[in-house]
């Protein structure tokens, strides 16, 4: 048996070394750098892709450059570390009506407990809305509907270690329900935040998600089956499931700088940028500048997703206005996101202090 796999690999060796371009010593390279090589991606090899959307209409405007800059609530999903700067409390409520329909809303809260730190929570939820329940024998739907809704809560905790560090982490409770089906599982995520030597300089840097596969289970997994059905009197009802696959949360490692290229009393322009490594796509990287006029207008513009891959996102644009009153502290921010052939979508956000 060994000799005719040698034999067979030797055959091998000399067919590939007859095609052009190819010699036996460039086999390895072949295989390793060849075409099918580089076809295979890791697109599409992760679950909860909800976690992948972004929070918040000021972050979003600004291209999802958020990494470094935020010290407001939407720090909450972007880098837990910016919450150590947060001060007072505020509740911040978000919501889109995404491609195709699907509507997704998060909440945010944060209080500070000064010199202890800062406590945030955060409900993300995404419901597709009903659809058609579709079979082969019946494409034009059985009658049935059904609909996709995901979410997360989060808990967590930020504080300065100096007047120019911090460090942050969050827990999160995932949960995924596709009809009667459901898979659940529990990450954090970790960020820092450094304000540099050169004031006006901010990097930031997080991990997002890190935590166990997923994996669906549930009654529509769960079907029953004759083994046999051509012969009488055996076992003709086998109770089975369908064998799922688990995958992976979808990992996500930020780098980002922020830069207060202008400060005075009435102007402030911050120029953003962050480098983005997924573990379910290629890098990529965002860019974002905030133009504040008193700190009540905001005029924002952002390029989202830059580099990557066969990327349909792309230019983001949205302003903010800020209302003080002796009783109320208030915000809005909107957010315009480009999605090329996909279309767009719009994000409002508000929040009140206490």
């Amino acid at each position: 048996m060994s000799g005719s796999l040698r034999l067979l690999s030797k055959l091998l060796l000399i067919t590939v070394a007859g095609l052009p371009g190819i010699t036996q010593n460039g086999w390895t390279q072949l295989v390793n750098e060849g075409p099918a090589r580089a076809t295979i991606t890791k697109v599409g090899t992760t679950g909860a892709q909800f976690l992948k959307l972004g929070v918040g209409a000021r972050p979003l405007a600004l291209g999802g450059a958020y990494v470094a800059a935020g010290t407001d609530l939407p720090a909450l999903y972007w880098n837990v570390a910016g919450l150590a700067w947060f001060r007072g409390g505020a509740a911040q409520f978000t919501h889109t009506t995404y491609l195709a329909g699907i509507s997704y809303d998060v909440a945010l809260v944060a209080v500070s407990l000064g010199s202890i730190g800062t406590i945030g929570g955060a409900l993300y939820y995404l419901n597709s809305g009903e659809m058609l329940v579709r079979t082969v024998e019946e494409p034009e739907g059985t009658g049935e509907r059904f609909s996709v809704q995901n979410l997360a809560l989060q808990v967590s905790y930020a504080r300065n270690l100096t007047d120019r560090f911090a460090l942050g982490g969050s827990l999160k409770y995932i949960r995924e329900t596709i009809w009667h089906s459901t898979a659940t599982a529990v990450a954090v995520d970790i960020g820092l935040r450094f304000i540099t030597p050169f004031e006006r300089l901010v990097i930031g840097a997080s991990i997002s998600n890190f935590g166990p596969k997923m994996r669906m289970d549930g009654r529509d997994i769960y079907f029953s089956v004759d083994p046999d059905p051509q012969r009488q009197g055996n076992v003709e009802v086998v109770n089975a499931a369908y064998l799922l696959d688990a995958y992976d949360l979808p990992l996500l490692f930020r780098f980002g700088m922020a830069l207060k290229a202008i400060e005075n009393e009435s102007l402030r322009l911050q120029l953003l940028t962050d480098a983005a490594h997924p573990n379910d796509n290629t890098g990529y990287m965002n860019f974002g500048a905030e133009l504040s006029l008193r700190d009540l207008i905001a005029l924002r513009v952002g390029y989202k997703n830059a580099f990557e891959r066969d990327s349909e996102q792309g230019l983001t644009l949205g302003g903010g206005l800020a209302l003080v009153m002796a009783s109320l502290r208030a915000r809005f921010d909107f957010a315009h996101a480009s999605f090329g052939r996909l279309g767009s979508t719009r994000w409002v956000s508000v929040e009140i202090a206490f």
